[in-house]
């Protein structure tokens, strides 16, 4: 699915015009976006959140020679997926 996707839907489920459209879906990602840029975690009922974690440094080490590297601390985002979206998925 891509964003011209959802703005398609949201084309023919609301009425508006395909700009308008893809405008809302704009929106909602650069509003997304910049919460968790800000650090804030980003839920959707029903669907899931997006979750930042911090990850400290570690001691990883090189598959093929085996040799120690150290892996610098960083922020990841992970997903959630909410029991309803779980339930849907499992269903089909």
């Amino acid at each position: 699915m891509t964003r011209a996707d959802l703005a398609e839907t949201i084309n023919r489920k609301m009425g508006l015009s395909r700009a308008e459209s893809l405008d809302m879906v704009e929106s909602i990602l650069d509003k997304m976006g910049k919460a968790l840029t800000e650090g804030e975690n980003v839920k959707i009922s029903g669907f899931g959140s997006f979750i930042l974690r911090d990850k400290r440094e570690r001691v990883g080490r090189n598959p093929k020679t085996g040799v120690e590297v150290p892996i610098t601390p960083r922020r990841v985002l992970t997903f959630r997926a909410s029991q309803l979206l779980k339930d849907r998925i499992s269903k089909d």
